[in-house]
């Protein structure tokens, strides 16, 4: 392979959509809907249909997305809510900016999502919530915690960041918890050209909360009925996420065909990869999966030419950010063992079955 394998190559995708981007752009500027405006109610309005959401609030970021949806939880200064080690920061930040504590629970050792067993032990009367993962592009075993949630009377939320169209029994996520959160950074299934996120939601009376929130708490112009953020999406993401959205299901059924030739043609007992339960159909957001010697490993694939991601090498409980809460390592197993472990293969829908075989074989030559 004489060409260069990125870890992702956004270039690609632009390239065959840019006279189709260049025109939304040019929309935008014609009606100067520079914040808000038609272009983010169009999107709000595709993105509910698509995943079969009654409503949709866009955001500035995924990271917004959580921490509104959090507000629209009632969640308080001093309570608790469950999330998983596994995951990216944000979702304990979100936790954090309403001023509750994050509860960092252990995942499985073969999903790597969320280990519905060992919620309940992390339960208290402090706690108000509980935030799962769909990891990778991998559904969480939603059933399985949202017993648990109800049980003890506790908001399910659930993080879509990686996991736009991914199914569970069939069904979208996103629709199954009391509010489901997307980011759409540009690496996304479904990425925008800077930041942004969303909340979709079945109940109308959140929806109209957050909708309130993100613009200063307020729905009548200079009338604040409690304390707000500027946390709107801008015209111009509304715009290319319109577009983007049209080929998300043929993407993501690139991103699964690339996900299987992996899955069959990586012999190497060396590469281990992430479990796939009947119920699910994963994304592919990220094609992760666990060596015993990351850094031989990723030195041999660049030295041919092939670059890949670590997510993520340190767990969220470790994160010297969290170290007052006092957890310490030997604490949750499992996510310990992953960030140590885990490696990211190369996964974007441009990607060639000539690049994809050729990494196939890279792996399997390693000793």
């Amino acid at each position: 392979m004489n060409e260069t394998i990125q870890f992702m190559d956004l270039k690609r995708q632009y390239v065959t959509i840019k006279e189709e981007i260049s025109a939304a752009l040019s929309a935008v500027c014609e009606k100067t809907a520079f914040s808000g405006g038609p272009f983010v109610e169009e999107f709000e309005k595709n993105f509910a249909d698509y995943c079969h959401s009654s409503h949709c609030s866009a955001v500035n970021s995924g990271t917004s997305a959580l921490q509104l949806a959090l507000v629209a939880a009632g969640i308080k200064p001093g309570d608790e809510v469950i999330v998983p080690a596994n995951t990216f920061i944000a979702t304990a930040w979100a936790v954090s900016y309403v001023n509750a504590t994050p509860v960092f629970v252990d995942c499985t050792s073969n999903t790597w999502n969320i280990d519905p067993q060992k919620i309940e032990g992390k339960i208290t009367k402090k706690t108000k919530a509980i935030i799962g993962v769909h990891l990778y592009g991998q559904p969480f075993d939603v059933d399985a915690v949202k017993s648990i949630a109800d049980t003890h009377g506790l908001s399910m939320i659930e993080d879509c960041a990686q996991a736009h169209g991914a199914l569970y029994k069939d069904k979208k996520v996103g629709g199954f918890g009391l509010l489901g959160c997307f980011s759409f950074y540009p690496g996304k299934n479904l990425g925008a050209y800077g930041e942004g996120g969303a909340i979709v939601s079945n109940n109308g009376t959140n929806d109209q909360r957050i909708k309130s929130l993100r613009n200063h708490g307020s729905t009548i112009r200079y009338h604040h009925e409690e304390l707000g953020f500027n946390m709107r999406m801008d015209g111009f993401q509304g715009a290319v996420l319109n577009v983007k959205l049209r080929y998300l299901d043929s993407w993501n059924k690139r991103r699964r065909t690339i996900a299987q030739m992996y899955r069959n043609g990586i012999k190497n007992d060396k590469i281990r990869m992430q479990s796939q339960p009947s119920w699910s159909s994963s994304v592919y957001h990220l094609f992760v999966a666990t060596v015993d010697d990351r850094d031989h490993v990723m030195q041999y694939l660049q030295d041919r030419k092939i670059f890949c991601g670590l997510h993520y090498p340190i767990p969220c409980h470790l994160q010297r950010a969290y170290s007052h809460l006092g957890y310490k390592k030997g604490d949750l197993p499992n996510a310990e063992y992953l960030a140590d472990h885990c490696v990211s293969l190369p996964m974007y829908p441009e990607l060639t079955d000539a690049e994809v075989s050729y990494i196939i074989d890279t792996l399997n030559g390693i000793n």
